[in-house]
């Protein structure tokens, strides 16, 4: 499952409209960036080293076995061709991204479509969600991470990373100044892998980490 990129996309849902937050140009690059952290979580992809025949930080795909998500199954086969800067990456990608993640998200019952009675042809359908216990999971784990202190999960330290790299925060929280400057030091001391235990951290986290820090790079 691409649990990044879906509960991302959920959260930006979970409104009024029943329409995605932040416009457009930044959501298509932040849910993309999303599907590249879900594959380095599933140690499918992973930037190279130092060291390396090719460029620190490009993003290399990994052979590993088992089925492949249909959200993120167009990343990896780009970066299965070949070696790619995260940025060239997120280029190819963005065009088509957020409409997988509709019809998947769709498909399997999470969202329904409801065309609008709108002349702004840009925006002519909502995205209702169905159920609201994966969305209110994800909200709870983001605000306790940013306001309680507590050390996030590998997914929600991810959420945080991308829209804090976008100036995207404001389309999940609405807050004072003094909210604001809260928010974005702990967002930053987030992205910055304060997260990580070192000792203890499995591989997926470790990869997912260092992967965040080179698509964040990109975005900003």
């Amino acid at each position: 499952m691409a649990q990044i990129a879906e509960d991302l996309f959920l959260l930006l849902l979970d409104n009024a409209s029943a329409q995605p937050g932040l416009d457009r140009p930044r959501r298509e690059r932040v849910l993309t960036a999303a599907v590249l952290l879900d594959l380095a979580h599933a140690c499918r992809i992973r930037p190279a080293m130092a060291g390396e025949p090719i460029e620190a930080g490009m993003l290399v795909a990994l052979a590993a076995p088992g089925p492949m998500d249909p959200v993120v199954e167009p990343a990896f086969q780009l970066l299965l061709r070949r070696p790619l800067k995260p940025e060239t990456a997120l280029a190819k990608l963005r065009k088509h991204t957020q409409d997988n993640l509709i019809s998947y998200l769709e498909a399997t019952g999470q969202i329904r479509r409801v065309r609008l009675q709108s002349k702004r042809f840009s925006r002519p359908y909502a995205w209702p969600l169905t159920n609201r216990d994966r969305v209110s999971a994800a909200r709870s784990a983001l605000l306790s991470a940013l306001f309680d202190g507590q050390s996030p999960t590998p997914p929600t330290a991810a959420i945080i990373s991308l829209l804090h790299a976008v100036d995207g925060l404001g389309a999940l929280l609405s807050l004072n100044d003094r909210g604001w400057r809260y928010v974005h030091a702990r967002a930053t001391e987030i992205s910055t892998g304060s997260w990580v235990d070192e000792e203890s951290m499995a591989l997926p986290e470790m990869n997912l980490a260092m992967t965040t820090a080179v698509v964040r790079s990109a975005l900003m």
